[in-house]
Protein backbone atom coordinates (compact mmCIF):
# COMPACT_ATOMS: atom_id res chain seq x y z
CA UNK A 1 0.00 0.00 0.00
CA UNK A 2 1.02 3.34 -0.93
CA UNK A 3 1.28 5.80 2.00
CA UNK A 4 0.55 9.59 0.57
CA UNK A 5 3.42 11.91 2.15
CA UNK A 6 2.28 15.43 0.90
CA UNK A 7 0.56 16.80 4.03
CA UNK A 8 2.16 19.78 5.51
CA UNK A 9 3.73 18.72 8.78
CA UNK A 10 1.50 21.73 10.18
CA UNK A 11 -1.85 22.60 8.94
CA UNK A 12 -2.33 26.60 8.84
CA UNK A 13 -5.24 28.06 10.43
CA UNK A 14 -5.54 31.01 8.84
CA UNK A 15 -9.35 32.56 7.70
CA UNK A 16 -8.98 32.71 3.93
CA UNK A 17 -9.92 36.05 2.21
CA UNK A 18 -12.76 34.52 0.25
CA UNK A 19 -14.42 33.88 3.53
CA UNK A 20 -17.14 36.46 4.04
CA UNK A 21 -16.60 38.59 7.72
CA UNK A 22 -18.15 36.86 10.35
CA UNK A 23 -18.36 33.91 9.31
CA UNK A 24 -18.83 30.83 12.12
CA UNK A 25 -16.68 28.30 13.17
CA UNK A 26 -17.08 24.89 15.13
CA UNK A 27 -13.82 25.46 17.00
CA UNK A 28 -12.78 22.16 19.32
CA UNK A 29 -9.35 22.49 21.52
CA UNK A 30 -8.66 19.54 23.67
CA UNK A 31 -5.74 19.78 26.72
CA UNK A 32 -2.98 17.23 26.13
CA UNK A 33 -3.81 13.72 28.29
CA UNK A 34 -0.76 13.00 28.78
CA UNK A 35 0.08 14.92 31.72
CA UNK A 36 -1.87 15.27 34.51
CA UNK A 37 -3.56 18.27 35.47
CA UNK A 38 -6.78 19.55 36.94
CA UNK A 39 -10.14 19.56 34.91
CA UNK A 40 -10.72 23.07 32.62
CA UNK A 41 -14.11 22.17 35.04
CA UNK A 42 -12.29 23.00 38.17
CA UNK A 43 -14.06 26.41 39.29
CA UNK A 44 -10.90 28.47 40.05
CA UNK A 45 -10.20 27.35 36.51
CA UNK A 46 -13.70 27.14 34.24
CA UNK A 47 -14.09 30.78 35.76
CA UNK A 48 -10.61 32.17 34.44
CA UNK A 49 -11.19 30.76 30.88
CA UNK A 50 -14.74 31.78 30.61
CA UNK A 51 -13.75 35.08 31.96
CA UNK A 52 -11.18 35.43 29.44
CA UNK A 53 -13.57 34.30 26.61
CA UNK A 54 -15.45 36.86 26.85
CA UNK A 55 -12.92 39.47 27.36
CA UNK A 56 -11.31 38.09 24.11
CA UNK A 57 -15.33 38.98 22.70
CA UNK A 58 -15.26 42.54 24.46
CA UNK A 59 -11.79 43.20 22.63
CA UNK A 60 -12.98 42.28 19.32
CA UNK A 61 -10.66 39.33 19.17
CA UNK A 62 -14.15 36.64 18.42
CA UNK A 63 -17.01 36.71 18.32
CA UNK A 64 -19.20 34.05 20.80
CA UNK A 65 -22.20 31.93 19.64
CA UNK A 66 -22.00 29.21 21.92
CA UNK A 67 -18.76 28.46 24.48
CA UNK A 68 -18.62 25.24 26.68
CA UNK A 69 -16.04 23.68 28.92
CA UNK A 70 -15.69 19.93 29.12
CA UNK A 71 -13.39 18.67 32.05
CA UNK A 72 -10.63 17.83 29.15
CA UNK A 73 -11.38 19.87 25.80
CA UNK A 74 -13.66 22.69 24.84
CA UNK A 75 -16.05 23.80 22.19
CA UNK A 76 -16.88 26.80 20.59
CA UNK A 77 -18.86 28.46 17.94
CA UNK A 78 -16.44 31.31 17.19
CA UNK A 79 -16.17 34.59 14.39
CA UNK A 80 -13.54 36.25 13.77
CA UNK A 81 -12.08 39.55 12.26
CA UNK A 82 -11.31 39.10 8.89
CA UNK A 83 -7.53 41.40 9.75
CA UNK A 84 -6.65 38.54 12.26
CA UNK A 85 -5.49 35.53 11.80
CA UNK A 86 -7.71 32.67 13.38
CA UNK A 87 -4.47 31.02 14.53
CA UNK A 88 -3.02 33.93 15.91
CA UNK A 89 -6.17 34.54 18.10
CA UNK A 90 -6.72 30.93 19.31
CA UNK A 91 -2.74 30.92 19.70
CA UNK A 92 -2.83 33.81 21.88
CA UNK A 93 -5.27 32.71 23.93
CA UNK A 94 -4.08 29.21 24.63
CA UNK A 95 -0.55 30.58 25.57
CA UNK A 96 -2.20 32.96 28.26
CA UNK A 97 -3.78 30.15 29.85
CA UNK A 98 -0.69 28.05 29.48
CA UNK A 99 1.32 30.67 30.91
CA UNK A 100 -1.35 31.92 33.53
CA UNK A 101 -2.96 28.28 34.83
CA UNK A 102 -0.02 25.80 33.54
CA UNK A 103 -3.02 24.70 31.34
CA UNK A 104 -0.80 22.22 28.52
CA UNK A 105 -2.90 22.13 25.54
CA UNK A 106 -2.64 19.40 22.98
CA UNK A 107 -0.89 21.28 19.90
CA UNK A 108 -3.24 22.70 17.30
CA UNK A 109 -7.26 22.91 17.28
CA UNK A 110 -9.72 21.48 15.23
CA UNK A 111 -12.06 23.47 13.01
CA UNK A 112 -14.71 23.52 10.96
CA UNK A 113 -16.11 26.24 8.97
CA UNK A 114 -20.43 26.44 8.74
CA UNK A 115 -20.58 27.71 5.40
CA UNK A 116 -24.21 29.28 4.58
CA UNK A 117 -25.81 25.80 3.30
CA UNK A 118 -25.26 24.91 7.14
CA UNK A 119 -26.46 28.10 9.29
CA UNK A 120 -30.16 26.85 9.63
CA UNK A 121 -30.70 23.64 10.67
CA UNK A 122 -26.78 22.26 11.08
CA UNK A 123 -26.16 25.23 13.03
CA UNK A 124 -29.43 24.52 15.16
CA UNK A 125 -28.47 20.82 15.43
CA UNK A 126 -24.62 21.67 16.17
CA UNK A 127 -25.36 24.23 19.06
CA UNK A 128 -27.82 20.97 20.32
CA UNK A 129 -24.92 18.64 20.08
CA UNK A 130 -22.51 20.92 22.26
CA UNK A 131 -24.61 21.79 24.47
CA UNK A 132 -25.49 17.89 24.77
CA UNK A 133 -22.01 17.20 25.64
CA UNK A 134 -21.94 16.89 29.19
CA UNK A 135 -25.66 15.40 29.55
CA UNK A 136 -23.76 12.38 27.53
CA UNK A 137 -20.61 12.20 29.00
CA UNK A 138 -22.94 11.96 32.27
CA UNK A 139 -21.50 15.19 34.36
CA UNK A 140 -25.14 16.69 34.40
CA UNK A 141 -28.31 15.53 34.06
CA UNK A 142 -29.92 18.27 31.58
CA UNK A 143 -28.32 20.92 29.66
CA UNK A 144 -29.19 24.01 32.00
CA UNK A 145 -28.00 22.09 34.52
CA UNK A 146 -24.55 22.81 33.31
CA UNK A 147 -22.28 26.03 34.55
CA UNK A 148 -19.41 26.04 32.03
CA UNK A 149 -20.95 27.43 29.42
CA UNK A 150 -21.17 31.12 27.32
CA UNK A 151 -24.47 30.57 25.55
CA UNK A 152 -25.76 34.47 24.68
CA UNK A 153 -28.74 33.25 22.68
CA UNK A 154 -30.03 30.77 25.78
CA UNK A 155 -33.48 33.11 26.09
CA UNK A 156 -33.77 31.97 22.14
CA UNK A 157 -33.51 28.17 23.40
CA UNK A 158 -34.92 25.73 20.88
CA UNK A 159 -36.46 23.31 22.76
CA UNK A 160 -40.02 22.85 21.92
CA UNK A 161 -40.08 23.82 18.73
CA UNK A 162 -40.05 22.64 15.43
CA UNK A 163 -36.46 22.28 13.41
CA UNK A 164 -38.34 24.61 10.56
CA UNK A 165 -38.67 27.67 13.68
CA UNK A 166 -35.25 26.64 14.58
CA UNK A 167 -33.71 26.94 11.54
CA UNK A 168 -35.88 30.44 10.98
CA UNK A 169 -34.30 31.84 14.09
CA UNK A 170 -30.96 31.00 13.57
CA UNK A 171 -30.97 32.80 10.00
CA UNK A 172 -32.03 35.76 12.13
CA UNK A 173 -29.13 35.65 14.74
CA UNK A 174 -26.44 35.17 11.52
CA UNK A 175 -28.21 37.90 9.68
CA UNK A 176 -28.37 40.39 13.19
CA UNK A 177 -24.67 39.43 13.59
CA UNK A 178 -23.31 40.68 9.95
CA UNK A 179 -25.05 43.99 10.78
CA UNK A 180 -23.25 44.35 14.00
Amino acid sequence: MKVYRGFPAKLHHDVPNWVEPGALFHIRIAFDRDGQQRPLTEPQLGKAILDSAKLYETKQRWHITLFLLMPDHLHALLSFPQQEAMSEVIGGWKRFHATRHRVVWQEGYFDHRLRDDELGQQLSAKMNYIRQNPVAAGLCARTEDWPWIIDPYAAARWIGRSIRTQGAMVKKIMRLRRLK
